[in-house]
């Protein structure tokens, strides 16, 4: 694990892959970190591909500052591409999974040339998730566990009670499965942990739309069709953000967690979307 500074804060990283391999930026959510990648990173390594893989705004020690609105989406893209900056990339293939995929789509959206191809995992682009918030009444019900999430203090020990029993039903009731679960759970059971990745969903706002505007790079959005926090009415409307070639992949039978339950799969997609710039 590498030490990066960026704008101010230090990100732990994780460096890999062939030195000469094309630079794939791979971007976590909540309640993951880096480690979710592994065995991702290990078949884009195959590949031939460099990884680059950063324990997010929050999630690393020296990068997690204390007030909510410095977990705007917005700063959290600026992140990424000040460490692409600091390593000496000038672009990536970025992949983003759940507040990883926000990060990514903004990225792409407001710092173009940082990005060759986007590969988003289950979250669609922001504007197509606002739109599904505002207007579809199954979306709205989706999403009422960020009311809860946006409560300072009384999230933290509401979800960390009883041995995060709460955090512990929504993991499960979302179709993640062990290890991953006492995984999260032990690492958000720091509190300062939970707080910055709880900051993220506090610091969300319209004015995050502002600017974000047609993604122009090749780009992939994969969904499972059981994911449980967004559906179909956002995963449609994907699409109409999109000016580059786009591929819509939609997952049978799997959940929210992609990465944790469908490595290989999201792997092949991830190296498919590269070569398709070869082609």
């Amino acid at each position: 694990m590498e030490r990066i500074a960026a704008r101010g804060l230090t990100f732990e990283v994780r460096l890999d892959g062939p030195a000469d391999g094309e630079p794939v930026l791979l971007l976590h959510g909540f309640p993951q970190d880096s480690r979710v990648w592994g065995p991702i990173s290990e078949r884009l390594h195959a590949a031939g591909l460099r990884t680059v893989v950063p324990n997010q705004r929050g999630y690393s020690p020296d990068a997690r500052p204390g007030p909510v609105e410095a977990y705007r989406v917005t700063e959290c893209a600026a992140d990424a591409a000040a460490l692409l900056d600091a390593l000496g990339i000038e672009s990536a293939h970025v992949v983003g999974h759940d507040w990883g995929a926000v990060a990514a789509w903004n990225l792409a959206g407001r710092h173009p040339e940082h990005v060759r191809t986007l590969t988003a995992v289950s979250v669609p682009h922001p504007a197509a998730a606002a739109q599904a918030i505002a207007l579809d009444p199954e979306q709205q019900q989706l999403s009422s566990y960020i009311g809860l999430f946006r409560q300072a203090g009384t999230a933290e020990q509401a979800l960390l009670a009883d041995d995060a029993k709460l955090l512990r039903a929504m993991l499960v009731e979302s179709g993640l499965t062990e290890p991953f679960i006492e995984r999260y759970v032990e690492a958000v059971s720091d509190r300062a942990v939970l707080t910055a990745g709880l900051n993220w969903y506090r610091a969300l706002t319209l004015l995050d739309l502002d600017g974000l505007g047609p993604i122009t790079c090749p780009t992939t959005y994969v969904w499972g069709d059981r994911d449980t926090f967004f559906g179909k009415f956002s995963v449609e409307r994907c699409a109409d953000h999109v000016s580059g070639p786009y591929q819509h992949v939609p997952l049978p039978g799997v959940t929210h967690w992609i990465p944790e339950q469908e490595p290989e799969v999201l792997a092949d997609l991830i190296v498919d979307r590269i070569g398709s710039l070869q082609h």
